[in-house]
């Protein structure tokens, strides 16, 4: 068995808990959805904010939306570079899985422009 990151990033409409709440879950779900993840095969999660996001911690809703209660998570600030994109909340779940396993990464809204 080997781990691999799956990467995924998606703009925030505004800086507010329920802005944060909705954008953490919407990109977690389409991550899962096009990796076929099973929350007991992941090792740890990372999740970054740009400066200007910190009305709340997207950890939180991982644990309590999608009952990942027993993943390791930490939540950081991005890098702050001139002219990044802003409000940016980007994830990478780390995934105990086969050799073979291709990751897919997910680029949502404003984030698509990453890729």
């Amino acid at each position: 068995m080997t781990s691999k990151g799956i990467r995924g990033a998606i703009t925030v409409e505004k800086n507010s808990v329920e802005a944060v709440k909705e954008a953490t879950i919407e990109l977690l779900t389409q991550m899962i959805e096009k990796n076929s993840i099973d929350k007991n095969k992941i090792s740890h999660v990372i999740f970054t904010l740009t400066k200007d996001l910190n009305a709340a911690f997207p950890a939180k809703f991982a644990r309590i939306d999608m009952g990942w209660d027993n993943v390791p998570m930490m939540c950081f600030n991005e890098l702050d570079v001139q002219n990044s994109i802003e409000k940016c909340l980007r994830i990478m779940i780390v995934l105990n899985c086969t050799e073979d396993f291709v990751p897919q990464f997910v680029y949502l809204k404003g984030a698509a422009n990453l890729r």
